[in-house]
């Protein structure tokens, strides 16, 4: 357990946060399918992405960290990755799985993914689905789930696929499988997602194409290029600045500088909404690194407005939501959150244990059909409650923030999987004023 006490004063300072979760994930595997040894610094270590680079080794490649905190990547070429001698297990990582579902689907290997429990519960027919269209064969538990059994083909087939929800994770996995097939690899998205693979296949010496069709966005990724090694700097994880961000912006007093994060205009739905309600957010030093905007972000305590934001929004700051919710019960005003069905196939029914976060916290809020309606307290929640964060990160870290600012104390019962996107979080926030401490 671990407890968030409302802050003496003011949080202030400079804070880095981890390596953006996404982009290090996508590093290591395509580092894993180039020619040549590649160069990672900032990779986020947490525990995602240390089985990400599990996995990579499991396959063939040669990972290892070196004294300074850089990563090398020896990678095996496309076509390359050899059959894994045990099953992979990828812990919490929904992203992970996927993607690495569709590497292995276009590679001649037989391979047994599994996780932890809340990634056996979250649907992996979404992949499943496109990717049986190349020819890899697939065998799951009931409803899609894992563990999953991939039998990929040598003989890859190019797929033209119109991903019927909004993913990124979908979306990268198809252009991972297309990597290894003959011709001309198609994915029809109905709103722009997270952009990250299409920039790293670049990085890395891929042909990606992007345009703007009436129906959405359309990616073409030619097939069977060879990817050279390269060297990348990870940008600070956008959706893990927004803890101290938000903290911030609530807790009085406050003035904070985060450095070196990523500014992907599809990543950045919530700096967008946080300044429509009033938060006058600065960015600082922008810059452009490994293909990806960077930038300073420059924070102060503000009065904040609820506002409504609408369902399009929700691709930019799908991880976003619960912080956001967080922000919104100390506003002034109703908040509506609209078009959050994906939220309940994430790490946990995110949906559902924001709305609780929110009530064992005395916070009005309630959920209608896909959205969630939130009634600012004008000031200080009420605080006093326990959350439980059901095996979920970012519902955690939300609950600690809204101990930051709240009239009594709030609890979370497990704080341990706080450390697979964030590691370090508690001492980061402690650094800059918080008040988090084990129960």
């Amino acid at each position: 357990m671990m407890v968030s006490r409302r802050a003496a004063r003011g949080l202030a300072g400079v804070a880095r946060v981890p390596g953006d979760k996404s982009i290090s994930h996508r590093a290591l595997m395509l580092g894993a399918l180039a020619l040549g040894e590649s160069r990672i610094s900032g990779l986020l270590e947490g525990e995602d992405v240390l089985r990400t680079a599990a996995a990579m080794r499991a396959l063939g490649a040669l990972v290892a960290r070196e004294e300074d905190g850089v990563w090398r990547v020896a990678g095996r070429g496309i076509g390359g990755l050899v059959e894994p001698d045990d099953v992979l297990d990828m812990g919490n990582s929904g992203t992970a799985a996927r993607l690495l579902a569709g590497m292995l689907a276009s590679h001649p290997v037989f391979a047994v993914m599994t996780g932890d429990a809340s990634l056996r519960r979250r649907p992996m027919r979404r992949v499943i689905t496109p990717l049986a269209l190349c020819g890899a064969r697939f065998a799951a538990r009931e409803g899609g789930l894992m563990p999953l059994a991939i039998e990929g083909t040598g003989e890859a087939l190019p797929i033209t696929y119109r991903v019927p929800v909004a993913s990124a994770q979908v979306k990268s996995a198809i252009l991972l499988a297309g990597l290894n097939a003959r011709g001309m690899t198609v994915v029809e998205e109905p709103e722009a997602t997270r952009d990250h693979s299409e920039n790293m296949l670049r990085h890395f010496g891929a042909s990606v194409a992007v345009a703007e069709s009436g129906r959405g966005r359309v990616i073409e990724l030619q097939g069977q290029p060879e990817l050279r090694a390269a060297d990348i700097v990870v940008p600070g994880d956008p959706s893990s600045a927004a803890f101290p961000l938000v903290a911030a912006l609530l807790v009085p007093g406050s003035s904070i500088r985060i450095t070196g994060v990523g500014l992907n205009p599809l990543r950045t739905g919530l700096f967008a909404t946080l300044d429509e309600m009033g938060a006058g957010i600065r960015i600082e030093n922008r810059r452009i690194s490994g293909g990806e905007p960077v930038g300073d972000l420059v924070v102060a305590h503000a009065p904040l407005t609820g506002v409504d934001v609408p369902p399009e929004r929700a691709p930019s700051m799908i991880d976003e939501y619960p912080i956001l919710a967080v922000a919104a019960a100390v506003a002034r005003g109703t908040t509506r959150l609209r078009g959050l069905a994906e939220l309940r196939v994430k790490e946990s029914d995110r949906l559902a244990a924001t709305a609780a976060l929110l009530a064992a916290n005395g916070v009005k809020a309630e959920i209608a059909g896909d959205d969630l309606i939130i009634e600012g307290a004008a000031g200080p929640a009420p605080g006093g409650g326990v959350v439980a964060t059901g095996m979920d990160h970012r519902i955690a870290m939300s609950a600690l923030v809204l101990g930051m600012a709240a009239r009594e104390p709030v609890t979370i019962d497990d704080a341990g999987f706080i450390d697979t996107s964030f590691p370090g979080f508690a001492a980061l926030m402690n650094a800059i004023g918080a008040a988090l401490a084990v129960a």
